[in-house]
């Protein structure tokens, strides 16, 4: 199944704790729940023009929340950290973040 990279990285996840990562070239994503290992490490040196030497995922299960009476759970996602090599140039997007 062919996906444009646009279509596997949603967004990047910027919090404190994926912001300390930037320095060891470490960078946080949400992707789509179906794309592997692989498939990501393509669409992230396609969308950034950098290589990518490793890539770790996990799934984030949805939270209960409550308005008032109604509850309910926020949306499950797939996080993605990215390991750039030595050689490889920083995100530019990151790099003004920190």
């Amino acid at each position: 199944m062919n996906r444009l990279a646009q279509d596997i990285v949603i967004r990047p996840i910027i919090t404190e704790a994926s912001m300390d990562g930037t320095t060891i070239r470490k960078y946080t994503f949400e992707v789509d729940k179906s794309a592997n290992k692989i498939e990501i490490a393509k669409a992230i040196e396609t969308l950034f023009k950098v290589e990518v030497q490793k890539v770790n995922t996990s799934h984030v299960h949805g939270k209960l929340r409550r308005q008032g009476k109604f509850e309910g759970y926020t949306p499950s996602w797939k996080k993605a950290v990215v390991t750039l090599t030595k050689e490889s140039k920083t995100i530019e997007f990151f790099d003004g973040m920190v």
